[in-house]
């Protein structure tokens, strides 16, 4: 089967004094979704998975109306600091040369969940999704370091929130075999946004 992780687009920025952020997305998030859909149109999902965060969530709405699909909630494939009571873009973490973005680039861990809880929960959950779907293609959307973890655990990496830097709506195409063969295809694909006047993410434009 083809597995397809797609990064949510870029949502608002959201501190809170208590509580959980969870941000809707931008304008120009909305934009970047629709320019998502209108890419995948060609290619006919079979399903289409997002975690329950509300960024993943409005990212797929695009793609599921394109699609005729429905969206699945998918709790396993919510962000690790998924109860943050703050949300920043990493880009305006970069631009003001704020410590959170040196700790991320560091690998850090500033979660209530610890590191090895959540690479399992996303390892098991993608797995599953990947298992009731054999020989289908599949869209999951969801986030940096889920799509960060799950690609170091295929390829034998290290667990790490900063193996690469996943763009705003970018897609990572994985080969799954029923033998448990992974083979990862692409990474990074953002062609949908090029030229388009809209964010992409920390390296383009």
């Amino acid at each position: 089967m083809e597995l397809l992780l797609i990064r949510h687009a870029l949502p608002v920025r959201r501190e809170l004094e208590e509580g959980i952020a969870d941000p809707e997305l931008s304008e120009a998030g909305h934009q970047q979704a629709q320019h998502l859909a209108e890419y995948l149109a060609s290619e006919r999902l079979d399903a289409l998975y997002a975690s329950p965060l509300r960024r993943a969530q409005q990212t797929a709405q695009p793609v599921a109306h394109t699609q005729g699909l429905a969206i699945t909630t998918a709790d396993g494939v919510a962000e690790w600091d998924r109860n943050s009571s703050q949300y920043v873009p990493v880009e305006e973490l970069k631009a003001a040369g704020d410590p959170r973005w040196q700790a991320m680039l560091a690998g850090d861990w500033d979660s209530d969940e610890p590191q090895e809880h959540f690479v399992e929960r996303v390892v098991t959950t993608i797995e599953d999704i990947i298992d009731r779907h054999r020989s289908q293609r599949v869209a999951v959307v969801c986030h940096g370091g889920v799509i960060n973890h799950y690609l170091s655990h295929i390829l034998g990496l290290p667990a790490s929130n900063g193996f690469f830097y996943p763009n705003y709506t970018s897609i990572h195409r994985v080969a799954a075999a029923g033998s448990g063969e992974r083979s990862v295809v692409t990474i990074n694909e953002t062609v949908h946004l090029r030229h388009k006047g809209l964010p992409i993410g920390v390296f383009q434009r």
